[in-house]
């Protein structure tokens, strides 16, 4: 029976693929492979082509090295001041000894997930319970001390899963939710009340202290302002009173023009809000609206 040649190459084609599978393994960029002979770890293989003898002499198991997320529950925690809060943490973490973590847990990221959720319970009273309710729940910015918890707590889980050799390596965590107990979420409010009066109080004060200082300085400058004030009107009042004293020299060679004039300035100051006044024309300044007055007379007496 005579076989087709295009039949021959495809089964050679198959018969080396085959071969291939059997003898090489393909590891992707952010994967590590794990090979072992006969169950026993023999050695690690980064990203790219490499031989291996078949199963069941070697077998390879892979392993995504690229960061893992998990999320806690809430878990209830009591402060050093006696307050019960719930807490949810996130992790991150990622193989960094692929031997070591076969021996550990095998080919099941989940059961290691489950081992570093074990150890962060294990952490929350020792890191938590160091730190009283203001340090997480506060008006006061000064009061929050999230970030040196957080690191803390990071220093704590990393030493754990080294200690227990793991084969992972713990990247960053985090505070993602506070929560209260209903028993208790009234009395924070109570507290949080008294500390927003507290403040508001303070704020009063610190406004009516400077209204205070305003007023205060207002006042010395109003005082300041009213001795210049008086002084200049003193200063004015003598030099009127100089000026007067002159004029009274020349009055006193006139005595009857003195009189006349200063009668004319007070029939001025009566009439010059338009005013109307019924008064007896003999009734000195009016006497001098009868057309003729006693200076005029005596000014024609006179020789």
């Amino acid at each position: 029976m005579k076989r087709n040649p295009l039949t021959l190459a495809i089964g050679a084609v198959l018969l080396l693929i085959f071969v291939l599978l059997l003898f090489c393994f393909q590891v992707r960029q952010g994967e590590v492979a794990l090979v072992t002979t006969f169950g026993q770890a023999t050695r690690q293989a980064g990203p790219g082509a490499h031989f291996k003898w078949p199963w069941p002499i070697q077998q390879v198991h892979k392993f995504d090295q690229r960061i893992q997320n998990l999320e806690s529950k809430f878990e209830q925690v009591q402060t050093s001041d006696e307050f019960n809060l719930l807490v949810t943490v996130y992790v991150g973490w990622r193989i960094s000894d692929a031997e070591q973590f076969f021996k550990r847990f095998g080919d099941s990221p989940a059961k290691a997930e489950s081992s570093v959720v074990d150890l962060l319970r294990n952490t929350y009273s020792g890191i938590l319970g160091r730190h009283p309710f203001s340090h997480f729940v506060s008006t006061d910015e000064q009061e929050l001390k999230f970030g040196e918890i957080e690191q803390a707590w990071l220093d704590k889980l990393q030493a754990d899963v080294r200690t227990n050799n793991f084969g992972l390596e713990v990247e960053f965590l985090g505070l993602k939710k506070l929560g209260l107990p209903e028993s208790v979420t009234e009395s924070v409010f109570d507290q949080m009340r008294k500390e927003r009066q507290l403040q508001a109080t303070k704020i009063q004060s610190e406004g009516e202290r400077q209204a205070s200082d305003i007023k205060s300085a207002a006042d010395a400058d109003a005082a300041r302002t009213l001795a210049d004030a008086d002084a200049q009107a003193t200063r004015i009042r003598a030099q009127g009173e100089s000026e007067a004293a002159k004029t009274f020299e020349t009055f006193k060679q006139e005595p009857e023009l003195a009189n006349f004039i200063l009668r004319l300035g007070a029939l001025e100051a009566f009439l010059k809000e338009k005013t109307t006044l019924v008064l007896d024309t003999q009734t000195s300044p009016l006497d001098l609206l009868k057309g003729v007055s006693p200076v005029t007379n005596s000014a024609a007496r006179k020789p």
